[in-house]
């Protein structure tokens, strides 16, 4: 008996890495079918409803009475889903912080944010849909532990480590605001990323050392580790980095609401 319990708890580990890995399986299936225009642009009216101080309740209104089916199917593929999730994310954190008086952490982990008569979080959104339900500290390296179905339904089918660049958290450190199409997605996480590094990093050649955004450290795993982060930077600032060393900045917590990118 007493050998059976250690066989038993022997496995434990494995038995729980195996559900883990079990529970990381996408649920989502690939179509080829069009986007739904109707529901992307809501997500660009609501957005821009926040950025002018207009009322929007009309707008979180049909987002709320979207049926569930409807946004699975309608978010067809992974730039329509990236495109709709990005720009409510922007407009709901702005909700929430400038009308609702929400503050870290409960910003990002109450279910507060209606759509198709489900509460997400904005963490749900980020980590859960966009970034194809990553665990939240895991440095991008980790999936969540039995994520929802529902999330594994909306999320993405590959995480674009390009995201980071436009979600906006209220904070002097963050990406700027802007507005994203389905259309002209490919251009714009581009822009993005190029006005994100540019600004955010530098070079020391002498001591061959890179400074640039905590963001790039939080969600290692996302860029492909150093090793991508240097690829990256070395193909933004179209300098070649090898052998440098990298340094992350301490982020800017100072609050810069309504941070909207011009153009």
């Amino acid at each position: 008996m007493k050998l059976k319990k250690i066989y038993v708890i022997a496995a434990l580990p494995l038995i729980i890495i195996a559900i883990w890995w079990l529970g990381a399986l996408p649920a989502n299936t690939l179509s080829t079918a069009k986007p739904n225009d109707k529901m992307l642009h809501l997500s660009e009216e609501l957005l821009y409803a926040v950025k002018t101080e207009a009322v929007s309740d009309s707008l979180e209104t049909a987002l709320s009475s979207l049926k569930m089916n409807d946004v699975i199917a309608g978010l067809s593929n992974d730039n329509a889903k990236k495109t709709f999730w990005i720009n409510i994310y922007n407009a709901w954190f702005q909700i929430l912080s400038i009308r609702q008086k929400k503050n870290n952490p409960e910003i990002y982990t109450e279910k507060i944010n209606t759509i198709a008569g489900h509460l997400f979080s904005l963490d749900d959104i980020e980590h859960g849909i966009l970034r194809k339900y990553r665990e939240k500290k895991s440095l991008g390296y980790l999936p969540q532990f039995l994520p929802p179905r529902l999330i594994k339904q909306l999320a993405v089918s590959a995480i674009d480590y390009r995201i980071h660049f436009t979600l906006n958290c209220g904070a002097k450190s963050c990406p700027a605001i802007a507005f994203y199409t389905c259309e002209k997605l490919e251009q714009q996480l581009n822009l993005a990323t190029n006005v994100f590094i540019k600004s955010e990093t530098t070079a020391d050649t002498l001591k061959k050392e890179l400074y640039t955004s905590k963001i790039l450290q939080w969600y290692k795993g996302d860029f492909g580790g150093t090793k991508g982060i240097l690829a990256l930077l070395s193909k933004t600032l179209q300098q070649d980095f090898t052998g440098y060393t990298i340094k992350f900045t301490e982020y800017d917590w100072t609050a810069h609401l309504k941070n909207y990118r011009a153009g």
